[in-house]
């Protein structure tokens, strides 16, 4: 029986240094302070900005909403960053996508200070992590899963990391953040052929699946001793909320793997906030132009 790599007393720890954090602003007058910019009414949407904001005051951040109908126009938009950018009140900013198709998505992001952008989505804040120049921000997901193998412990240099998925915002972050932790890391995407995915992953020592295809992951891709990170959150066939690993098949053969939900995703708008309460730190510390 595998040992679960429960996501809350993982976000609990950085809840810990956010507040500690938030106390010492406080202390100079500085209430870090968190956008949302969310353009229409998805259900999914509106649930993440709920338990964010309920977070981010229950920590000491504070929250500013910018909400907008599906019709809005570009330069309505485009206005609204650079009104972002120019507020020094504001350290961190979220914006919700996919984006309407009328809306060139790059070009809005692109708008974003990358010291503004808390959860990674603009090319420059994106270079800033490849280059480890700038702001050390990682997209929140695949930041939350190294936080979690550095919680319990869980080496990392020179061991064998088998990554699932290549999105930017998740495997390929994870994957470039692993490497950064001298890990030997192979990435397998749509066009990796099943047999050499079945291969490297029983190869690996550690295996993170952000693939988001549900069961994509079961007995014969796992081995005894083997950590399994899972980042999937799908809907299966019982429409309960499941992980890209068949936890029934996998769980009884590894040595630890993160449950569905509990796991990453417990961490990820944790990270969230400690990306804006670091962004305010470095506003504060940053000299006067």
């Amino acid at each position: 029986m595998a040992s679960l790599l429960r996501g809350e007393p993982v976000a609990e720890n950085v809840r810990r240094r956010i507040r500690e954090k938030c106390e010492a602003l406080q202390k100079k007058g500085v209430i870090p302070t968190l956008v949302i910019v969310r353009v229409g009414s998805r259900g999914n949407d509106i649930a993440y900005e709920r338990g964010a904001v309920k977070q981010a005051r229950a920590l000491g951040v504070d929250v500013k909403r910018f909400l907008f109908d599906e019709t809005v126009s570009i330069e309505e938009l485009r206005r609204t960053l650079e009104a972002i950018n120019a507020d020094p009140g504001i350290h961190g900013c979220l914006i919700f996508r996919p984006l309407p198709p009328h809306l060139d998505e790059m070009q809005l992001s692109g708008i974003l200070r990358p010291e503004k952008d808390a959860d990674v989505i603009t090319a420059a804040a994106m270079g800033q992590m490849v280059t480890r120049a700038g702001n050390d921000f990682a997209p929140c997901t695949a930041a939350a899963c190294l936080e979690l193998l550095r919680y319990y412990r869980i080496p990392l240099k020179g061991k064998r990391v088998t990554v699932i998925g290549k999105g930017i915002n998740v495997g390929l972050s994870i994957a470039l953040l692993l490497l950064n932790e001298e890990a030997t890391v192979s990435v397998c995407h749509i066009f990796t052929a099943p047999a050499e995915v079945r291969r490297l992953c029983r190869e690996a020592e550690i295996i993170v699946s952000a693939a988001g295809c549900a069961g994509l992951i079961g007995a014969e891709h796992v081995r005894p001793g083997q950590i399994v990170i899972d980042v999937g959150v799908n809907t299966g066939a019982d429409g309960k909320i499941c992980g890209d690993a068949d936890f029934s098949a996998v769980e009884p053969v590894v040595q630890a793997v993160t449950p569905v939900p509990g796991g990453v995703g417990a961490v990820t708008s944790c990270i969230l906030m400690e990306h804006v309460v670091d962004a305010a730190v470095r506003s504060v510390q940053k000299p006067p132009q």
